[in-house]
């Protein structure tokens, strides 16, 4: 289950006045619009004309992130935000256009393991040998070329500047996005692997990354596997994990900081956190059914603790009554147990944040050596 939108830029690769590509980069949305809205894709119409990039003018190499000028960092924000490309290029002299190659050699970061689509025009070819060579080049950058491609004709295709309607060719085109869909979800943990802020995890091949909004859907799911349990446990179905909808998950994400356990883009587990005053909460944490019992839960519990802001002296947990599993597990690592007095159902779990204690009693030129914090190393 995902609620992720992908987002396609489609990009225009003519710049010459008075080229074909623009009538061809609106034949493309319009043909494959109805489709897009099905899959939750975003089209994102963007003209290399339109962004009057200069040949590549930067002193740092691409690969070191580092832009002197704002042209390089508004083209890099707005490939690095997408998750897949559908290009529209002509053929000039066996070859792709000058203004695509360089658009290209500014960045190579933000391209990597994206699925690129490929529509091409002109006449003898359809454009074809454009492809080729580009896809060359583009998997240097760790893009992937699609197999599915469009190729037009303009003597047969085009009337007056506009492509015109043709089964087939529209046809081809959603074929072409259907494609792009599959390899897109498909690559996305490597995307997610390699951006900043990701971080290994305990299993082979697994990854931390903190969960936003758009993962409502996977949330869901795995809040619905995991808290069967407790609920048989403590013999009420009241349980809010269970019953949230996908909206109101993704409402919480956006106020709770949580930390997402994933491997090869399934959702493992989570725990989520925030501070309460002077307390650093921590709650919802979850493992797959069919991954308990390899330390899991325990690993992504002090990383949730490990999270505890600055001033935040006390860790607090909240479990049913009767959930003597969970019970069990906190009181091994330190927890305290008292009654709720809001909810009879509930109990409440609390102990110091490891190390702030030493903080608060050391003298000031001591400050800066703390204890090791809770959290596990990835």
């Amino acid at each position: 289950m995902t609620t992720k939108t992908i987002r396609v830029l489609v990009l225009v690769c003519s710049t010459r006045p008075g080229a074909l590509g623009p009538a061809v980069g609106t034949w493309l949305t319009e043909a494959v619009g109805a489709r897009a809205a099905e899959l939750g894709v975003e089209l994102v119409p963007v003209s290399l004309a339109d962004l009057a990039l200069p040949f590549l003018d930067e002193e740092q190499e691409p690969a070191s992130g580092l832009y002197a000028h704002e042209h390089t960092r508004r083209w890099s924000a707005l490939v690095d935000r997408a998750d897949g490309f559908l290009v529209v290029t002509p053929e000039y002299n066996y070859g792709m256009p000058a203004a695509f190659k360089n658009a290209l050699d500014y960045l190579t970061r933000e391209w990597a393991w994206k699925p690129m689509g490929f529509v091409s025009y002109g006449h003898t070819s359809a454009g074809t040998r454009a492809v080729q060579h580009a896809k060359q080049v583009v998997t240097t950058l760790r893009l992937v070329p699609l197999g599915s491609t469009v190729a037009i004709r303009i003597d047969d295709a085009v009337e007056d500047g506009r492509v015109r309607p043709a089964p087939a060719l529209s046809g081809a085109a959603v074929g072409v996005l259907d494609e792009l869909v599959r390899v897109s979800h498909a690559l996305r943990p490597l995307r997610e692997k390699s951006r900043s802020g990701v971080q290994d995890g305990p299993l082979p091949g697994s990854y931390l990354r903190r969960l936003t909004p758009e993962d409502a859907g996977e949330v869901t799911v795995l809040q619905r596997c995991c808290w069967v349990d407790e609920a048989l446990a403590n013999d009420s179905l009241a349980v809010p994990a269970l019953r949230e909808s996908p909206e109101q998950v993704r409402e919480w994400l956006g106020a709770w900081h949580t930390t997402g356990l994933w491997r090869d883009g399934r959702l493992l587990g989570m725990v989520r956190a925030r501070r309460t005053g002077e307390e650093w909460h921590v709650g919802r944490l979850a493992v797959a059914p069919d991954l308990r019992g390899r330390g899991l839960g325990r690993w992504l519990l002090r990383v949730g603790e490990g999270q505890a802001e600055p001033g935040c002296d006390t860790l607090v947990l909240h479990t049913g009554a009767r959930s003597e599993g969970n019970i069990r597990l906190y009181r091994s690592e330190g927890y305290q147990v008292a009654p709720c007095p809001d909810e009879e159902d509930t109990v409440r779990l609390t102990k110091e944040v490891p190390g702030r204690a030493l903080e608060q009693d050391a003298p000031a030129e001591e400050s800066l050596v703390s204890a090791p914090a809770s959290g596990v190393q990835a």
